[in-house]
């Protein structure tokens, strides 16, 4: 049996403490748990958001190369796309909301320049480089969001699994515990002052006696 469910007042306090601790811990998971939510829903609408301009993007961008192509040649167009370096300017720093690890993704918007030369090249490829380049940022930024969305969800699932373990099983242990010492404490009051009464009645009868 566990020492700390005896009916003493010591235990009564430490139950009732207890107690207190639990529905705070409680409270700050319920809040925690809202504010992430509150959080995650405005990244789903962010990510819905670069999502729809990202296909208006690419399709911009499709219709400008297929322009090139005609106008310039694939031949020639492909050979260009050739001079576009490998992206390594790409940083990831992370900021924390609520305890959740967000990712902060930045890269070096100079390497949206074209590479190759104007001279001998039509605006149609110009127009495909930069809604392209466009692609390329939101894409970042769609990742960026999609990683801090799972992340938040993942946490908020965690946050209300402690938080129903405290409402659920917790506090009620400790609301019992409480309620069940308070209860030994005073039905031990009554015995000791019916026995009380009873020694006095005992004496006073005692001294009736001898008097």
């Amino acid at each position: 049996m566990d020492p700390n469910t005896f009916p003493t007042k010591g235990n009564l306090i430490l139950a009732k403490n207890s107690l207190a601790l639990s529905r705070q811990g409680f409270d700050l998971m319920d809040k925690k748990r809202n504010i992430l939510i509150r959080e995650l829903m405005e990244l789903i609408d962010k990510a819905k958001n670069i999502q729809s301009e990202i296909d208006s993007t690419f399709s911009a961008a499709y219709i400008a190369l297929q322009r090139a192509n005609i106008e310039m040649g694939i031949n020639t167009v492909q050979t260009l796309s050739k001079t576009v370096p490998e992206e390594q300017s790409i940083t990831i720093k992370t900021r924390s909301i609520m305890g959740t690890e967000i990712p902060l993704v930045d890269f070096d918007h100079r390497t949206l320049t074209p590479t190759y030369s104007y001279y001998g090249t039509k605006l149609s490829l110009d127009e495909a480089c930069m809604h392209f380049n466009r692609v390329k940022e939101l894409t970042i930024r769609l990742s960026m969001v999609e990683t801090s969305a799972y992340r938040l969800a993942t946490n908020i699932k965690k946050t209300q699994k402690r938080a129903n373990a405290l409402k659920n099983i917790t506090i009620p242990h400790y609301t019992t515990l409480v309620v069940d010492i308070q209860n030994a404490l005073e039905e031990k009051e009554r015995e000791e002052f019916t026995r009380l009464k009873v020694i006095k009645r005992m004496n006073m009868a005692k001294k009736q006696t001898h008097s």
